[in-house]
């Protein structure tokens, strides 16, 4: 599956050539502590370091700006994207938001009609108090994107897949597009993971994870991140990450990078149990629609076999002929399935996105998209596929 997957990295002058993901995602930005030949990454859990003059220091003055554990951490994340510099931060909101403190007043971004809740709830309610102009277009369509830029325009701001529809964008025609008219293209890369995806190598010039998702995969960490390949943009982002303060921790960036070393694996048991789901709820008389990538049929299958290594472990399904109350009642039958904000750990999690993820938009505005009341979206876990379908089987009568 990578086997022309060879990017050439550079991380804390440590050249790393030709090393695939698996590989990467163990070793990439650690190295085994000076001082005890510790293998694992230690919790450097201070706050400042001492300094042999002003100025005279290690590389490091204060952890709000940069902690070893946490440059461990940005260091792997930089080369799971094959990026040069990565960013964590204390959630994926605060990822976003230093990519919005790019802009001033006046400017316009374009994003997708399809978006996370979260996402848009700080374009709307936040940033257009400030003067900044979104368009929300659908994403899969480049030409829409194409209208929609001016003069003004700043920012074109993607997910792919969507959130919750599980829409596809063309990274690479986005991304030639947005060359040609000067404009930052950022990439939310939390659905697929940089296992599926490298938003960079097709055009991008941020990617943004929601590293609390697949990348932490264990359902206890909040964190975000940023990866870019161009140092004057990272100048910028780090500016912002230093003076705003949305760092996280040494604990969560250990426990993250703990994770990020069984990423290759978990997601490859994500992937397959999520098919097997697909292909069992496609059939269901119980199901009106099914959103996966990975059906031929779907309208942005070619774009997920050219730009995705497999098609993920989110499904999302309407219930036929279901009133909210019946949604609910589906939703609160599960006894593998968890129904819970969030996605990407390892235990299967059931949604209702017009309730919850995606509560913060008008009903009127997520239906045109297709996040109606009957919705549910399903976070496939990588517990045994028979009792995960007999699950679904239960709940759905």
């Amino acid at each position: 599956m990578f086997d022309n997957f060879t990017p050439l990295l550079f991380i804390d002058s440590l050249i790393i050539m030709g090393y695939k993901f698996a590989t990467k995602a163990i070793h990439a930005g650690q190295h085994a502590d000076p001082t005890t030949g510790a293998v694992m990454t230690p919790i450097y859990q201070t706050s400042t370091y001492r300094q042999a003059a002003p100025g005279d220091h290690k590389g490091y003055e204060y952890s709000r700006g940069t902690n070893p554990t946490r440059k461990a951490l940005e260091d792997c994340l930089a080369a799971l994207e094959n990026g040069r510099h990565g960013l964590a931060f204390s959630s994926g909101m605060a990822a976003t938001e230093a990519v919005l403190k790019l802009l001033a007043p006046g400017d316009e971004v374009i994003t997708g009609d399809d978006l996370y809740g979260g996402s848009y709830r700080m374009f709307t309610k936040v940033y257009e108090r400030y003067g900044v102009k979104f368009h929300f277009v659908d994403t899969s369509d480049p030409l829409q994107i194409q209208e929609k830029i001016t003069a003004q325009t700043r920012l074109i701001w993607i997910e792919t897949p969507t959130n919750p529809t599980l829409k596809l964008a063309d990274i690479a025609a986005i991304g030639q597009l947005a060359k040609a008219a000067g404009v930052l293209f950022a990439v939310d890369n939390t659905f697929a993971s940089p296992y599926l995806q490298n938003p960079l190598d097709l055009g991008a010039d941020i990617v943004m994870h929601s590293v609390t998702k697949y990348i932490g995969g264990h359902s206890d960490v909040v964190m975000g991140a940023l990866v870019v390949n161009d140092k004057v943009l990272y100048d910028k982002l780090f500016f912002y990450y230093n003076a705003c303060g949305g760092t996280p921790g040494p604990q969560d960036s250990f426990l993250v990078l703990r994770g990020i070393k069984t990423l290759h694996l978990r997601m490859q048991s994500h992937c397959e149990n999520g098919r097997q789901v697909a292909k069992y709820l496609r059939t269901h008389p119980r199901i009106a629609k099914i959103y996966w990538p990975g059906f031929e049929d779907h309208p942005g299958h070619a774009v997920a076999k050219r730009q995705m290594r497999d098609f993920g472990g989110m499904v999302s399904i309407v219930l036929k002929d279901a009133s909210l109350a019946d949604t609910f009642a589906v939703a609160s039958s599960f006894k593998v399935f968890t129904l819970a904000e969030s996605l990407g750990g390892v235990e299967s999690l059931i949604n209702h996105p017009a309730t919850m993820t995606h509560g913060s938009i008008p009903k009127e505005v997520r239906e045109r998209v297709g996040v109606v009341d009957n919705l549910i979206r399903i976070s496939v876990g990588i517990e045994d596929i028979d009792d995960l379908l007999a699950d679904l089987e239960g709940a759905l009568k």
